[in-house]
C-alpha cells in the first residue's frame, strides 16, 4: 500500500478521512465501502488503479473508521451520505464534470442514490451486491423484511439503538468481523439470539482459519479500528432504512 496518501476533509458538517492514490489531473474513482468495511477494503484496487493513471478516492463513510461518526441513526439517510459525497467530489475532483463510481454493499445503495439525485456528476457505475430496488410506498423496508425473513433476520435484529452493539461485544468483534468476512452460509442472514455470530469457544484463540486473500494483519486492521470506534455508525445506516 506504499504511496496511499491520507487526509481529512471538511464537508457537509462532519470530517471525512479519505485515502487517495494516483495523478492528481487523473480521471477520478470514487470507491465505497459497506458494512462493516472500511476504505481498507479498497486497498488493492487502489493501487491497481493508480497503476493505470486513473486516481483512486476511497472515504471512509460516515460512521466508519477515521471519519465522523455523528450519534443519531437520523443523521444517516441517503440526503445525508450523498451530500457528503457530493461535497467530496466537489473537493477532489476539480473540474472533472463527471468520475467512476464503485459501490458495495452500503456502498452500492449510496451509489444509486447518487446516480439518481445527481446524475450528471457520474460517468459510470460499477455496482458491486446490491442491485438496484425502488421503494415500495405501501411498505416500509423493516416491515418488509420482517414479513418475509421474520424478526431474526440481520437487519431486523440491527434496528434497536445499543442492544445488538452488547451482544457484538459480548461474543468478541474479532469472532464477529472475522465470520462476518468469510461465512458462505446460503440464505438469507437470519441472527438467532442464542449464539447469533457462531462464536468460537476460545475467541483468544491465535489459530484461527482464514482464507488465503484475508490474511490476520487484515483481520487486526478492522479490529484496531472497530474496538475504538464501535458499530454504531455503520448500523445507524441500517436503522435509517425506514427514513
Amino acid at each position: 500500500m506504499e504511496g496511499i496518501d491520507h487526509r481529512m476533509v471538511s464537508l457537509n458538517g462532519i470530517t471525512m478521512h479519505i485515502a487517495e492514490k494516483g495523478p492528481k489531473e487523473g480521471p477520478v474513482v470514487l470507491l465505497l465501502h459497506g458494512f462493516p468495511d472500511l476504505w481498507y477494503t479498497w486497498r488493492h484496487q487502489i493501487c491497481e488503479l493508480s497503476s493505470l493513471g486513473y486516481r483512486a478516492v476511497a472515504p471512509d463513510l460516515r460512521g466508519y473508521g477515521d471519519s465522523d461518526s455523528p450519534e443519531s441513526f437520523s443523521e444517516y439517510t441517503c440526503l445525508n451520505v450523498v451530500g457528503d459525497l457530493v461535497a467530496l467530489l466537489d473537493s477532489v475532483a476539480g473540474d472533472q464534470e463527471k468520475v467512476f463510481l464503485v459501490g458495495h454493499d452500503w456502498g452500492a445503495i449510496i451509489g444509486w442514490f447518487l446516480c439518481l439525485f445527481r446524475p450528471e456528476k457520474i460517468k459510470g457505475f460499477v455496482c458491486l451486491s446490491v442491485p438496484y430496488r425502488s421503494r415500495n410506498p405501501k411498505v416500509k423496508p423493516v416491515q418488509g423484511f420482517k414479513a418475509v425473513f421474520g424478526d431474526d433476520y440481520y437487519i431486523c435484529r440491527f434496528q434497536e439503538p445499543g442492544k445488538i452493539e452488547a451482544e457484538i461485544a459480548s461474543a468478541d468483534p474479532r469472532i464477529f468481523l472475522r465470520n462476518l468476512f468469510t461465512g458462505r452460509t446460503l440464505g438469507p442472514s437470519i441472527l438467532p439470539k442464542d449464539n447469533p455470530f457462531g462464536e468460537n469457544p476460545n475467541p483468544n484463540s491465535e489459530n484461527i482459519e482464514l482464507p488465503e486473500w484475508f490474511s490476520k494483519k487484515d483481520l487486526d486492521f478492522y479490529v484496531s479500528k472497530f474496538e475504538k470506534t464501535g458499530f454504531t455508525g455503520g448500523l445507524n445506516y441500517y436503522r435509517a432504512m425506514d427514513l
